[in-house]
């Protein structure tokens, strides 16, 4: 046995003798076909043991797919290489060093691993310092390419921006089946590479199946590679992925374009899927003479036959297997003595804490000052428009990694005219516009955060956020999801709301769909003030932020105030009393809160108005006050009624102030209807001044 190993670990023959034998010397053969081995021994592992045991409940074989991927991961080299996969992607992490012990416990839920027993074993991460990362996948087909356009941005954005040679030759891998060329993810991250030129390579696993349905079904031809052969600033190649010198070959080609700066390389490699799509599919829906071809194009054997005798002996070979095979019931021992996590620890994480995140975001990258959170007005009155045109070109000017970015923010300056004159200060590399897929803006802007910039994304208005909705709560949950081990802060800047009209496209608000997002905190000022405060809050802290600007208090001018200093920094969670009373408490964000000061004034009674100014989180503390002292409650949102955020606060009240009240809490909102587009009806459905004064007058006559 000793002596047998000790073949096992001589290094790969030299160059010389591998040219005679068309074998690529720059290649650890010996490393591929253990990797090879592990997989497909982990892979029998689950199907014959854990899963029936019921220790691993969703299992994906990557048998067919394992000896490109090993291929591929050995090209990855640079330490800031990264690739972002998908479920049958366990061949790639095991060729970057994962160890087998956290994959096998991860896919079996225990504590630590990927992710603390919170996701599903073949949804993965790695952050990695000592080379290629593997970004937080998502569970979602197509939604792993956008992320990877982002880091492939962000690596040119510090190579040619910042200078950083740190960064020069690094890419971007993202692996997909061929099902998933269908996905918008896909096109819009190929339009963001190609129109970038960005240092990405997108590798398509083409096994002629997504779970039962033909790649006929996703592309013309079944063929995604000959399809987009006119695409410009697009490298394609094409080959067998069961071929060990053709698959190595067409690998170590995609790789180097794709470091040499001339844009990114679609590489399709054609595999067999020799096994279900996951443990339960039966495969019915193929012949029995279509998986016995399949199985006739197993890449092991081809890899066996290319490397024995040749490159190593029969002995070498089944003592690679023999090794794997001791690796992997060790690690199945140790992740079966690994304990469930602990119940109590699972709500943590889902906002930054004491303990950073191994990777994303800006803590301890970027030294920004804590600010001041007392304001210090200088000048006139500014509207909020020019209020946040001011703090985002003051902090862009502190923070050298923070970007803009989304449709028209350029040279047109949003159309809203919020970055008006950014980018002729900053430059087009730290604000521009972006192709027209939100889903696009929000997945770069992931990749781009998770690379340690601090991405500021614009949609330029609430309904077009719907295209980027995966997007959004990936982002969200990938804290939690990963464990603190990855994290995504940037601040998505969207104008909500009416404004002289409204209509079903630009004046929706639906805050509540974020609220009830884990991960994403949710500013909603009301005036140029706060707007201030919390945003730059936002820009200098260390999670995803949704940051509404509402169309109506733009230019408001009950809105305007004097800038309240670039050390201003507003904390979220922090409520402010615009009125105070005894009679009612009025609880409002937003455009409301005008409205309703006017209305408490023309009621003549005596209102605390609670701005909340943020809704993630929300000032419980000070609104339970007030209704203490008053012993009423009055909500009042442009929002929905039935499921709006009106309907928590109203549910926080009842539980834990019930006994001060001397009337129903009610509300007072928007009815179930999209934001009608005539002002007139408008005006019928949206709380004004005289829809809230009779509400106050109902409710303090009770």
């Amino acid at each position: 046995m000793s002596s047998e190993h000790a073949e096992i670990g001589q290094a790969p023959i030299g160059a010389a003798d591998a040219t005679a034998l068309q074998i690529d010397p720059s290649i650890d053969w010996q490393r591929i076909a253990y990797l090879v081995h592990l997989s497909r021994g982990l892979d029998a592992l689950e199907e014959t043991r854990l899963v029936p045991e019921r220790k691993v409940l969703y299992q994906f074989s990557a048998r067919g797919h394992d000896m490109a991927q090993a291929l591929l991961g050995a090209q990855l080299t640079h330490k800031h290489d990264a690739i972002c996969g998908y479920y049958r992607s366990r061949p790639i992490l095991l060729s970057l060093g994962v160890d087998v012990v956290e994959a096998l416990g991860s896919a079996m839920a225990r504590a630590g691993g990927y992710s603390d027993g919170r996701d599903i074993g073949v949804v993965f991460n790695y952050p990695n310092p000592n080379g290629a990362s593997a970004l937080p996948m998502c569970g979602g087909v197509g939604a792993q390419y956008t992320p990877t356009a982002g880091w492939a941005q962000a690596v040119k954005f510090r190579s040619e921006t910042l200078d950083d040679d740190d960064y020069d030759g690094a890419i971007g891998v993202v692996l997909g089946g061929e099902a998933s060329v269908a996905t918008n993810g896909f096109w819009s991250a190929l339009t963001i590479a190609t129109t970038q030129k960005l240092p990405m390579v997108f590798y398509v696993e083409d096994n002629g199946y997504g779970i039962s349905v033909p790649s006929t079904m996703q592309t013309p031809g079944a063929d995604i590679a000959a399809n987009l052969a006119s695409f410009k600033n697009l490298k394609i190649l094409s080959g067998d992925g069961t071929d060990p010198a053709g698959a190595s070959h067409l690998i170590r080609q995609a790789v180097a374009h794709a470091r040499s700066g001339q844009g990114p390389c679609l590489l399709r490699l054609i595999v067999p899927r020799l096994q279900g799509h996951s443990f339960q599919d039966t495969q019915t829906y193929k012949t029995d003479d279509f998986v016995k071809s399949e199985w006739a194009r197993d890449p092991l054997p081809k890899l066996k036959s290319y490397l024995v005798p040749s490159y190593m002996s029969e002995r070498q070979w089944d003592g690679l297997a023999e090794r794997a095979g001791d690796e992997i019931e060790k690690a199945r021992q140790a992740a079966e003595a690994i304990d469930v996590a602990d119940p109590a620890t699972v709500t943590r994480f889902i906002f930054s804490e004491d303990q950073p995140q191994l990777m994303g975001g800006l803590r301890g990258n970027v030294d920004l000052p804590p600010g001041e959170a007392a304001p210090s007005p200088e000048g006139p009155r500014i509207n909020m428009v020019t209020a946040l045109r001011r703090t985002l070109d003051h902090e862009l000017s502190i923070n050298p990694k923070m970007v803009l970015f989304g449709e028209d923010i350029g040279p047109k300056g949003g159309v809203h005219a919020v970055t008006l004159g950014l980018q002729d200060k900053h430059g087009r590399a730290r604000v521009f516009d972006t192709s027209l897929s939100e889903e696009g803006i929000i997945g770069r802007a992931v990749g781009m955060a998770v690379n340690g910039l601090l991405p500021v994304p614009e949609i330029q208005f609430r309904k077009y956020a719907e295209p980027a909705m995966e997007q959004l709560s990936d982002c969200g949950t990938m804290r939690w999801r990963t464990h603190n081990r990855f994290a995504a802060p940037m601040v998505v800047r969207m104008p909500v709301g009416f404004f002289k009209c409204g209509d079903p496209w630009h004046s929706q608000t639906n805050e509540v769909q974020f609220v009830h997002t884990p991960g994403w905190r949710v500013a909603v000022p009301s005036n140029a003030e706060d707007a201030t405060g919390l945003l730059r809050a936002a820009l200098r802290g260390d999670d995803p932020v949704m940051f509404f600007e509402h169309r109506a208090m733009l230019d408001d001018p009950w809105a305007r105030r004097a800038y309240p200093g670039d050390d201003y920094v507003l904390p979220f969670g922090k409520a402010r009393l615009t009125r105070e009373g005894d009679d009612i408490t009025i609880v409002t964000w937003g455009a409301m809160v005008k409205r309703c000061e006017d209305a408490a004034d023309a009621s003549g009674r005596s209102a605390d108005v609670v701005d909340l100014r943020t809704l993630v989180p929300w000032d419980r503390s000070a609104v339970l006050a007030s209704v203490e002292k008053t012993a009423r409650c009055l909500i009042v949102h442009e929002d929905l009624r039935s499921g709006g955020f009106g309907g928590e606060i109203a549910a926080v009240v009842a539980d834990e102030a019930f006994l001060a009240l001397d009337a129903p809490v009610s509300r007072l909102t928007m009815p179930d209807i999209p934001s009608p587009h005539n002002p007139v009806l408008l005006n019928s459905v949206v709380p004004d001044v005289d829809m809230i004064r009779h509400k106050i007058e109902q409710l303090c006559s009770f």
